[in-house]
């Protein structure tokens, strides 16, 4: 079984920002990645576009060069990609961890393909993988889809977006730019605040034109294979419909936090405990990095105000081994 300083769980740009830390710092590591290179960026939609600008984005002081102020997600693909492959990181990619165990001497990591020993392990698994989910019947019909990828699939086809945060937005906006017959169902009074500034007004004056139908204040009770049934204000109503986009948000993956024995707070925000300066959790030698750290929070951290974790994690774990 091969033994590292350092473990890190996740290949995302946090994830790839502690692997230079740990080389910068002499320290044996790899990062484990179930699948290609920043997992998650990959499966974002494909015409993307960052709230960050690429400045903000960037790791290790590495410039990251975009054709605009804010990348679109192929130019970040192809960032984090250029760092890995000329930094020679150590990476095994399509390799999900299972199982991370406290041991006498450090951490084993069990993976679908292999054991790994660690003295310290780093979680920076994001917060992508999980949907939330709407509760009604008919969810589970194939019609309904909780990622969405590419606007021309839903070309001339009655398209039903929930939710009223970016991801729910852009994909209103593009499949209504390619054809598709879109509406809007939002449970809040309005287009959320958090959503892309530039993106905001476009959406409100498509909803204001009526070129994108909107219900405020609603929620999608029902889905069948041919309608969807909605609670408004008004009533109840039945909306003609081919496809359901249901971006209502995503959460971190709760049980193997839990399983590996970090504490969540009680409340609805499920909270991971953590020491702010260090990044340490209360399993000794268990750090947590990036955005995870914010529950159910996922608002709370992203790419530019998370980089920070890799040295300070970096630097605890230094210290503890020079204890």
């Amino acid at each position: 079984m091969d033994h590292f300083d350092v473990v890190i769980v996740g290949g995302g740009p946090i994830g790839i920002a502690c692997a230079l830390e740990a080389k910068k710092n002499k320290l044996s590591y790899v990062i484990l990645e179930k699948g290609p290179i920043v997992n998650s960026l990959f499966n974002y939609p494909i015409n993307m576009q960052f709230f960050s600008s690429s400045d903000l984005l960037e790791i290790d002081n590495i410039p990251f060069i975009s054709g605009e102020a804010k990348p679109k997600r192929n130019e970040a693909l192809e960032y984090y990609r250029r760092i890995v492959t000329s930094n020679d990181l150590n990476i095994n990619l399509f390799e999900k961890v299972e199982d991370v165990t406290k041991t006498n001497d450090g951490f084993e990591v069990v993976t679908e393909k292999n054991n790994y020993g660690a003295a310290h392990v780093i979680i920076a698994t994001g917060f992508y993988d999980i949907p939330n989910l709407l509760g009604v019947p008919g969810e589970e019909l194939d019609k309904v889809a909780h990622y969405y990828k590419d606007p021309h699939f839903y070309a001339s086809q009655k398209l039903v977006v929930i939710g009223a945060s970016n991801s729910a937005i852009d994909a209103a906006l593009e499949c209504y730019r390619k054809g598709a017959e879109v509406t809007l169902v939002i449970r809040e009074p309005e287009v959320g605040q958090r959503v892309k500034y530039w993106v905001r007004p476009d959406i409100i004056n498509r909803i204001e034109e009526g070129s994108i139908k909107a219900y405020f204040n609603s929620n999608v009770r029902e889905i069948h294979p041919d309608k969807v049934l909605v609670e408004t204000p008004d009533g109840i109503i039945e909306l003609e419909n081919d496809f359901v986009l249901a971006l209502i948000g995503y959460q971190p993956n709760f049980s193997f936090l839990e399983k590996m024995g970090i504490q969540l707070s009680d409340d609805d925000k499920k909270l991971p405990l953590y020491n702010k300066e260090t990044m340490e959790t209360n399993v000794n030698g268990l750090y947590l990095a990036g955005v995870i750290c914010g529950g159910m929070e996922t608002h709370k951290w992203f790419i530019e105000n998370s980089r920070v974790h890799a040295p300070m994690i970096i630097k605890s774990i230094l210290a503890n081994k020079k204890k």
